[in-house]
């Protein structure tokens, strides 16, 4: 079974058919619901936080922050907000929403029963950078969207690439969370390598990321990648972590840099005990090592 993400971009696999399954299936809703619970238990937050919804679809994670006494923004690049909010218009008897924008819906022109679609929302590209002045939320949730920036339709240009999209992404939520907020993006990754691409896209940014699990080795399973603006242990930040995959932005970058003032002078013997060391574990057949491994041979007559 193909994944939507290999079907179309979001902007057109989200039309109104697929926002008309958000909106009416209970089973969609409940899990939509118990991610977003399992986010904010992530989250942990003491008091009532600027929150930023990422990829927020149609508003069902923005209903459960707000009755969580939570403010939140949500953005996306789909206009799901507006399909539901038509649809929902509709049932209700309301037909004055023709031709309204996404960014026209907002906390003053919505009822009381509109699915949570009571927050600011904002049409765009979380691939092409987020849009926030620095330190502007308290956190950020996103359920069920980061994989999407792993899609493109242009590979030939570099800045259309799955890693420049997530760089921009990364970069500029850690600059649109205060210092020691704290974000969860729950994502379906399509293998291990597409797992890892968007950790260490996170970890490069300058976060502290954690990658947990819930129902590992099942189909069921839900990955959530916890970070902390700051760096820093994020099991400090989130409790019982027991065997979590944890990675430290602040460590990562600090070894790198240590590793690149303490690298190996390319031809020296270090250099090539080392190259000789990972065609070994590529299964090569590399010569013994000796005394003579790295020497430099006298000129040729």
């Amino acid at each position: 079974m193909s994944r939507p993400e290999d079907l179309l971009p979001p902007d057109l696999f989200y039309n109104d058919t697929e926002s008309a399954k958000y909106t009416t299936s209970s089973r969609i809703r409940q899990i939509q619901a118990s991610m977003t619970n399992r986010a904010l238990d992530l989250l942990n937050l003491s008091e009532p936080s600027f929150i930023l919804d990422l990829g927020c679809g149609s508003g069902l994670s923005g209903e459960i922050l707000g009755s969580a006494g939570h403010t939140w923004v949500g953005m996306d690049i789909s206009p799901m907000q507006r399909h539901d909010r038509q649809l929902q218009d509709k049932a209700n008897g309301h037909t004055d929403t023709d031709g309204m924008d996404s960014d026209d819906v907002s906390e003053d022109d919505s009822s009381e029963d509109d699915g949570g679609a009571n927050g600011d929302l904002l049409l765009a590209d979380m691939g092409q950078g987020l849009p926030f002045r620095p330190g502007a939320f308290d956190a950020a949730i996103s359920i069920s969207a980061i994989q999407w920036l792993c899609n493109v339709e242009d590979t030939s240009a570099s800045s259309h690439s799955a890693d420049a999209r997530l760089r921009r992404f990364f970069d500029s939520l850690y600059v649109a969370l205060k210092r020691g907020g704290k974000a969860v993006c729950q994502f379906y990754p399509k293998n291990d390598a597409q797992r890892t691409m968007i950790s260490q896209a996170a970890v490069r940014a300058g976060f502290g990321a954690g990658i947990l699990e819930d129902d590992g080795g099942t189909k069921n399973v839900k990955v959530y990648l916890v970070l902390s603006v700051g760096g820093g242990d994020i099991t400090g930040v989130v409790e019982g972590w027991e065997g979590v995959d944890v990675e430290d932005g602040r460590r990562v970058r600090e070894a790198k840099m240590k590793g690149g003032r303490n690298a190996a002078k390319k031809g020296g013997k270090a250099w090539v005990l080392g190259k000789k060391e990972k065609m070994r574990a590529k299964g090569k057949v590399v010569k013994d090592d000796s005394k003579y491994t790295g020497r430099r041979r006298g000129p040729k007559f």
